[in-house]
């Protein structure tokens, strides 16, 4: 059975040691970066290697394909694609073309994921833009409201959904306030909770029935001032299984980020205990996988149950994409949206 963690792997192939790893320890899935990515036949290659390795053909293959900034697939070998604030932008002026828009996007980078082997994209974030906040969210969010931001990140769900493509919202239950980047060091929001349960948490409220969800790195100091919301039992408890009322699979942001303390085992063991449903370790390096997966279950109990019902769903296939009918239809309709 596998173990309740997402890994990584060095560099564009597996070595002989992380096969041994993975096959031994069993980690539930595996995520991608840059570093893993040359061509469409090398991934495909790879993303089957891991599910050879670990026994499981389903087992879940994951990329941060946002758009934009974030996005591991690029130009020459995939599409250039556009940062969610182009289609908050749209929708400010024609919310049915930014709808459409957004959709047909989701559809061509599906088919551009499913291609590869990839069955898991880290999208869309629900966070809100926060004027003044640190630019680590900034035009990866969808817009300033959380009627907007779900309205168009529910779209972009379903459609991967329907796609063959499993969506996580994150960062439960929110990162627009941060003002400094957590890839680097621990952010810290003082909003009251009034505050944040009108706004933050609310974009997060409105997609709670979505199956996937990924916490994020930050303390808020009216709730839980000990602890960021990855590690923390009464946020995890009260906000996002309780006030935004997620009942999806909950997976903690990359624990090998600055904001996060102590050793890989340590940093595990803290958010599972927290009521995370499995977790991330993103780095590549072998001896952090390891001591993160000596400190991770098996998959059982709730998180089981949740990761079942998240599975049913996803579409198992996909339809055919006539991706350069769909492309022509994008691109006009964000022309057309930016000239208004």
């Amino acid at each position: 059975m596998a173990r309740a963690a997402i890994v990584s792997c060095a560099g564009t192939s597996l070595t002989a040691d992380e096969r041994k790893l993975f096959r031994e320890a069993e980690p539930l899935g595996l995520i991608i970066f840059a570093r893993n990515i040359n061509n469409t036949t090398q991934l495909i290659e790879l993303t089957a290697d891991f599910r050879t390795s670990v026994g499981r053909n389903d087992a879940p293959v994951l990329i941060d394909q946002e758009g934009g900034r974030v996005a591991r697939l690029r130009p020459p070998n995939w599409r250039a694609t556009e940062p969610a604030a182009t289609y908050g932008s749209l929708y400010r002026r024609d919310p049915a073309a930014a709808l459409e828009a957004v959709e047909l996007n989701a559809r061509l980078m599906a088919a551009e994921l499913v291609e590869i082997g990839v069955s898991v994209d880290c999208v869309p974030d629900a966070d809100l833009a926060i004027s003044g906040a640190h630019s680590v969210i900034g035009n990866r969010a969808y817009g300033e409201t959380s009627e907007q931001v779900a309205t168009l990140g529910r779209r972009v769900a379903e459609t991967m959904l329907a796609c063959g493509i499993m969506p996580v919202i994150k960062h439960m239950p929110g990162h627009g306030r941060a003002q400094v980047d957590s890839h680097k060091e621990l952010p810290r929001v003082s909003a009251d909770r009034e505050t944040l349960a009108a706004s933050d948490f609310a974009a997060f409220k409105l997609l709670a029935d979505l199956p996937w969800g990924m916490t994020g790195h930050i303390v808020f100091d009216a709730i839980d001032p000990e602890r960021p919301a990855t590690q923390s039992p009464k946020i995890i408890r009260e906000i996002i299984r309780g006030e935004i009322g997620f009942d999806g699979f909950l997976l903690s942001d990359d624990l090998c980020m600055g904001a996060l303390q102590g050793g890989m085992g340590e940093r595990t063991a803290a958010a599972l205990a927290a009521g995370c449903d499995t977790v991330l370790i993103c780095d590549g390096d072998i001896e952090k996988s390891r001591d993160g997966l000596k400190r991770a279950p098996e998959l059982a109990g709730e998180a089981l149950r949740r990761f079942r019902s998240a599975e049913a769903k996803r579409a198992k296939a996909l339809a055919n994409v006539d991706v350069a009918t769909l492309t022509a239809r994008h691109d006009a309709l964000l022309g057309r949206g930016l000239a208004a």
